[in-house]
């Protein structure tokens, strides 16, 4: 799409180098926020910055959020394992109704 890629955050990123993003910004930040691929600038003297939307960086935060909140962790972790023994809540059909809206 752009240049080399990359991997950050454990994924594939387009990088470019800072001439290229200023030469083509508005190309570059429709990209990003349409396709939601955050894009790695490069700068000659080593100090790079990733381009990424707001409703991107916004779920990201989210993410680290709920990593970061242990309470929160071992929720999830304790519905995991219900789920996985077939031993989690089952709602009534009355209940299912009322969750469904019908």
């Amino acid at each position: 799409m752009y240049g080399n890629t990359v991997h950050l955050w454990g994924m594939p990123v387009d990088s470019i180098s800072v001439n290229q993003f200023r030469d083509n910004l508005k190309s570059f930040v429709e990209q990003t926020v349409r396709k939601h691929m955050p894009l790695k600038v490069t700068r000659r003297n080593g100090d790079d910055f990733v381009v990424i939307s707001a409703a991107d960086w916004e779920r990201e935060q989210e993410t680290l959020y709920v990593l970061q909140n242990n309470s929160l962790m071992q929720q999830i972790a304790r519905s995991l394992e219900s789920h996985a023994n077939s031993s989690g809540y089952s709602p009534t059909k009355e209940q299912l109704d009322e969750i469904t809206g019908m």
